[in-house]
């Protein structure tokens, strides 16, 4: 009995072994690939997975076929030729074995990425019930990454893609769905979306860690999170003989997010979410990005002027794709109405949103000054957001003429006591909004205290400003403030973007940290 107890464990492992074996040598796929996805049209593309070291792979796909072997770490790459929109077709992996992905398009990849207001639900959005309903629309497919925050580099996630119905819509970004809805429509063509948005998440999550040690504007952001990396051991105790005491006490004890380990792998330390949710995704072939997010950064407003030019241009190198589009929303208005003109660090962080056009290429922001509320950080109105992002891609991105970048700022003339503002990208003139008279715009002079002025549009592209307060004005500043009041809209509709002809320093100039 022993002796056959040792052959029935010999032969047990024999097979264990085996199925090693087969395990190792199977061809595997990342889920970024998978039935239903969308490829993108017009681009030379990316497909990759793991083998056996030194199989041959091949890949066949719309009478393509291209073959690689796998290198000693296991890993393969083809690149198919580019191909025009259409579909569905198959795509047949095979190595040992063979995967095929059935129903797969061509047609335009968006990446939909940032924290909270890009993560909220369509159901959550007003009038999502309706849009769910009508969801029906097997042109568009959505997939979405899981919130995995690491300092460990990621090659997968679990997630697949799935066809545009009311049950795969009603969780996916609200802003996302709106956007690729109206690209849908418009183009003609499929529209795939990659949802990785993360709620709360500051920028630099975003950013290999690597990236931010190399410059020495980050050296304290980093110095900070040494710190609390170093005495991890000391706080999870802490925290836990907190948790065991008010247990014992009966009392509430410290807040989940207090816990040490959550800090670690959350949102907010740098380079976790590079490595634990886009990392995966990089190389998929993609049209480009609509990023909504700054409301974590706006104390750091003066260094996000960096961070997120960075944070774009680093996605970018380790796309190699070139410069392809990527496009923001500005931050909403939020919080209380202030009665008098003042400093604002959500105004400082839309200003750098702003400067970001002029130091990248292919890029454009979505003013929504006049869709947040004053006590939600979350607005309801997605669809007015998606749509404003749909124009920038329409016009830019595929010929649609239509107007798509709100009025900004453009230079200042200063006569007999009065400014007179000259503005780009008014298309069609100036439209005060509800009112006539215009609203949100404050004047100073040299000792920089800023009061409410009078405005009226002068011209296609002008607007005079003045106050008698302030007989020799030096600045003007327009919707400067969290949740300011203002009224300025192009005749297309689009808000005015908020600015400041000064330079004078923000609240916000020396946190690095």
């Amino acid at each position: 009995m022993l002796r056959m107890g040792k052959l029935r464990a010999a032969a047990g492992l024999a097979a264990a072994l085996a199925a090693l074996g087969t395990a190792r040598a199977d061809v595997k796929m990342p889920a970024i690939f998978g039935d239903h996805m969308v490829l993108q049209r017009d681009l030379k593309l990316n497909v990759w997975g793991w083998a056996e070291p030194g199989e041959d792979v091949t890949v066949k796909f719309h009478g393509q076929e291209k073959a690689a072997k796998a290198g000693d770490d296991g890993k393969w790459k083809v690149v198919l030729d580019p191909v025009g929109a259409g579909g569905p077709f198959e795509m047949v992996v095979s190595g040992k074995n063979s995967i095929t992905f059935n129903d797969v398009l061509v047609g335009e990849v968006w990446i939909c990425s940032g924290q909270s207001n890009m993560q909220w639900s369509l159901a959550n959005s007003f009038d999502g019930d309706l849009e769910i309903a009508a969801a029906k629309n097997p042109n568009i497919r959505l997939i979405s990454v899981p919130q995995v925050g690491t300092q460990e580099p990621q090659n997968d996630f679990k997630g697949e893609w799935k066809v545009c119905s009311p049950e795969a819509v009603a969780p996916f970004s609200g802003v996302g769905y709106f956007f690729g809805k109206q690209l849908q429509e418009t183009l003609g063509v499929p529209v795939g979306l990659i949802n990785d948005a993360w709620g709360g998440s500051a920028c630099e999550a975003w950013v290999p860690r690597e990236k931010l040690a190399a410059d020495a504007r980050y050296a304290d952001l980093l110095a900070s999170w040494k710190e609390r990396e170093d005495g991890y051991e000391a706080a999870k105790k802490a925290y836990e003989d907190a948790k065991e005491t008010a247990k014992a006490e009966g009392k509430p004890g410290p807040r989940p997010n207090e816990d040490p380990a959550a800090q670690m792998r959350g949102n907010y330390r740098p380079g976790n979410i590079f490595n634990g949710v886009l990392l995966p995704t990089i190389g998929y072939g993609i049209k480009g990005v609509i990023w909504y997010q700054g409301e974590s950064n706006a104390g750091r407003a003066y260094q996000y002027r960096d961070l997120f030019p960075l944070m774009i241009q680093t996605w970018r190198e380790l796309w190699g794709q070139g410069d392809f589009s990527f496009y923001w929303v500005q931050l909403a208005d939020f919080m209380a109405e202030k009665p008098e003109p003042g400093d604002s660090a959500w105004a400082e962080l839309r200003e750098a949103q702003t400067q970001t056009m002029k130091r990248l290429p292919n890029t454009g922001e979505a003013v929504i000054i006049d869709i947040g509320e004053v006590k939600d950080i979350h607005p309801k109105n997605k669809a007015d957001v998606g749509k404003r992002l749909a124009r920038w891609a329409l016009a830019r991105d595929y010929g649609v003429s239509v107007p798509y970048q709100s009025p900004t700022y453009k230079a200042m003339e200063k006569h007999d006591g009065k400014v007179v503002l000259t503005f780009d990208h008014v298309a069609g003139g100036f439209r005060p909004f509800d009112v006539p008279e215009l609203s949100g715009f404050a004047i100073a002079g040299a000792d920089k205290k800023f009061v409410w002025a009078k405005a009226k549009v002068v011209g296609p592209d002008k607007v005079e400003v003045w106050s008698d307060e302030v007989p020799q004005p030096e600045a003007v500043r327009y919707a400067w403030a969290d949740n300011p009041v203002c009224n300025l809209y192009s005749a297309a509709g689009l808000p005015a973007t908020p600015f400041r002809t000064d330079d004078w320093p923000g609240v916000t100039e020396k946190n690095t940290r």
